[in-house]
């Protein structure tokens, strides 16, 4: 990745924001953790969680199929932003197989040392006592997380990529965001309020 940045390409996101999910949604807090592949890979929509973009960027294709299925799901009308900071506050981490990703070329980091940290990341919060619910959205994240979550206590719940190649597949009805929510009130804990402000 340096070596990349040396040679001038742009990679995605910056510096600053690679770790941006865990500054936002600590270790002991995380409920519910929602698996991304990598990194958005335009200019500007990248900013250290899966699927969320800055405020005041248009919401990428996913993103908006995530909208769609929030509205179906719990009548959620679309959000004036793709920001899901709100999320990531209530103990929603939004991690990515890797979190970096070379401009306009996906999986461009893939192999490169990422899945390590993120497979450890995993492995940790599946090996905590405090059950969550994992949701894990195309075959990527599966693949990714099936042997960790084989077995574990935790819930886990599976749909197609929100991408517009995969979301009618099964995605979209998938009523995933209800379904959490009804895992985590089973268990005492507050539900997320999947609003987006």
């Amino acid at each position: 990745m340096k070596e990349e940045r040396d040679q001038g390409e742009a990679i995605f996101p910056p510096d600053s924001d690679i770790f941006y999910a865990f500054g936002m949604t600590s270790f002991d807090e995380v409920n519910i953790v929602i698996m991304g592949q990598d990194p958005y890979h335009g200019p500007g929509q990248a900013h250290g969680m899966s699927f969320s973009v800055p405020d005041g960027v248009k919401s990428p294709p996913s993103l908006q199929n995530i909208f769609k299925e929030l509205k179906s799901d719990i009548g959620i009308s679309e959000p004036q932003t793709g920001c899901l900071t709100s999320w990531a506050k209530q103990g929603v981490l939004l991690l990515n197989a890797t979190l970096t990703v070379r401009a306009r070329t996906p999986k461009s980091h893939y192999g490169q040392g990422w899945e390590v940290f993120t497979d450890a990341v995993i492995e940790k919060l599946a090996a905590r006592e405090k059950p969550m619910v994992f949701m894990i959205w195309g075959k990527s994240a599966q693949e990714k997380c099936d042997r960790v979550l084989q077995g574990t206590h935790h819930v886990v719940l599976t749909a197609p990529h929100p991408s517009p190649f995969s979301a009618h597949t099964g995605f979209l009805g998938c009523r995933h965001f209800s379904q959490a929510n009804e895992w985590l009130k089973k268990w005492g804990r507050s539900p997320i309020d999947w609003s987006i402000s």
